[in-house]
């Protein structure tokens, strides 16, 4: 019984370390949070549709996707369904959703 305790608990251990990886991949400062909501609201762009994404952090956009430029901000946006969406170039993976 305990050796199956220590398993369950490195297993918890293990999955929360893998988390947490993930989770610090992506770090907006408030600054950058306050540059780029200051920058989409005097470059607002077209909604656009994307069929079949949800606007989830994490969801990758496909590349017909066109991403726009936050000037000194190495992440980029579109707007979907009225929505502004903070994009990773390199992944194409949402990072925040700005309602």
């Amino acid at each position: 019984m305990r050796m199956h305790l220590t398993g369950a608990a490195a297993a918890l251990l293990l999955f929360a370390g893998v988390g947490a990886v993930a989770a610090q991949d992506v770090i907006i400062t408030p600054e950058q949070d306050t540059v780029i909501h200051e920058y989409v609201k005097k470059q607002p762009l077209a909604s656009v549709k994307v069929p079949g994404v949800e606007l989830n952090i994490g969801t990758a956009l496909p590349d017909t996707v066109e991403l726009h430029e936050v000037p000194d901000v190495k992440y980029r946006y579109v707007v979907i369904d009225n929505r502004t969406v903070l994009v990773d170039p390199g992944t194409r993976k949402i990072i925040k959703v700005y309602d």
